[in-house]
């Protein structure tokens, strides 16, 4: 048996007993535990105060490659419900998450989503992207479970539960509207976005972009010099004029794009910084998953020639005018 399987193995003995010899959680709300802070941000916002939540992966944490701690598997024996969002995001902890699922409620957001709403790409061989929190309507699929899965955890909430979910909903309605008209000003031409990693398949799919990345759809792939040489021949040839860094990948691949274009006579400028597997800090605005999906709407509009409005639509410019009077982060 390899090392890592024996240290999995070892974890998942531990977790009946992991609140032994210490004192078990605080009084209070029931404890969620969720792998990243999109799926955190959705217990949040359906849950209110009747829960709380705990998020494993923060701020500019990369999902494909993370693996757990002991503090997060201590954290993790004493949720009363795990959620994680599925599709091998989480790859690492998949050994982990089977072994909860057994101990406890242990649900995987996107993998409720029907398979043929899923998309597939050549590299991602037999498994769907996952990735799919960057259509904002078919991440609203999600709610459902969540409130669910909430609703069966604590009953006496039900009724907020499902509340608060429709209230969401409607945000993300406006959202996806807003998504529609920001990025249906670009350009048509001009509609081409390029990042480190196929992160963003689903958005390019929703809302009229191209998507060229220089990874595949996990970061556990590593790009090859190739690659890079075909993506610099595609974006001179076809005059892009700006490429993306995200906040959970490295950016030197996306400094060699620029490199290799300029060798070849054509400036390449940086379009801005986008969120892709993870959210922004805490506190903030885009520590929220509507914060940083407006954040990467209007990011890639201005970069790209189009037209942001003057204001965003009712129930999403109230959202984030809520969120800005508590501060900015979740809540």
């Amino acid at each position: 048996m390899s090392q890592a399987w024996v240290k999995i193995a070892v974890l998942l003995a531990l977790l009946p007993w992991a609140g032994c010899g210490k004192p078990g959680p605080a009084e209070g709300p029931p404890l969620v535990v969720a792998t990243t802070g999109m799926v955190g941000d959705l217990a949040r916002e359906i849950g209110g105060d009747r829960v709380r939540v705990s998020v494993l992966m923060g701020e500019g944490v990369d999902p494909h490659l993370y693996k757990a701690s002991p503090g997060d598997v201590s954290l993790l024996s004493d949720a009363r419900l795990v959620l994680y969002s599925g599709l091998h995001l989480e790859g690492r902890m998949g050994d982990l998450l089977a072994g909860l699922g057994k101990d406890k409620p242990t649900i995987a957001v996107a993998e409720t989503i029907p398979a043929e709403a899923l998309r597939h790409t050549t590299a991602s061989g037999e498994h769907a992207d996952p990735h799919v929190w960057f259509d904002a309507a078919l991440w609203a699929r999600g709610i459902a479970v969540t409130r669910g899965a909430l609703a069966a955890l604590e009953p006496s909430g039900a009724s907020e539960f499902e509340a608060r979910a429709g209230a969401y909903a409607e945000v993300l309605r406006a959202l996806d509207d807003y998504a529609r008209v920001c990025l249906g000003s670009v350009p048509p031409e001009s509609r081409v976005m390029v990042t480190a990693h196929d992160a963003f398949g689903y958005f390019g799919r929703a809302y009229g972009v191209e998507v060229l990345a220089i990874q595949g759809i996990s970061t556990d792939s590593e790009a090859s010099l190739r690659d890079i040489n075909h993506l610099v021949d595609t974006l001179a040839t076809r005059k892009i004029p700006a490429v993306f860094v995200e906040s959970s990948v490295p950016r030197k691949t996306i400094d060699a794009l620029v490199e290799g274009c300029a060798a070849r006579g054509h400036r390449l400028t940086i379009g801005g910084e986008l969120y892709s597997d993870a959210l922004g800090g805490a506190g903030t605005p885009e520590g929220t998953y509507v914060g940083a999906f407006v954040h990467n709407v209007e990011t890639v509009t201005r970069a790209l020639g189009g037209r942001v409005p003057e204001s965003r639509p009712g129930a999403l410019a109230e959202y984030l005018a809520a969120k800005a009077r508590k501060g900015g982060g979740p809540g």
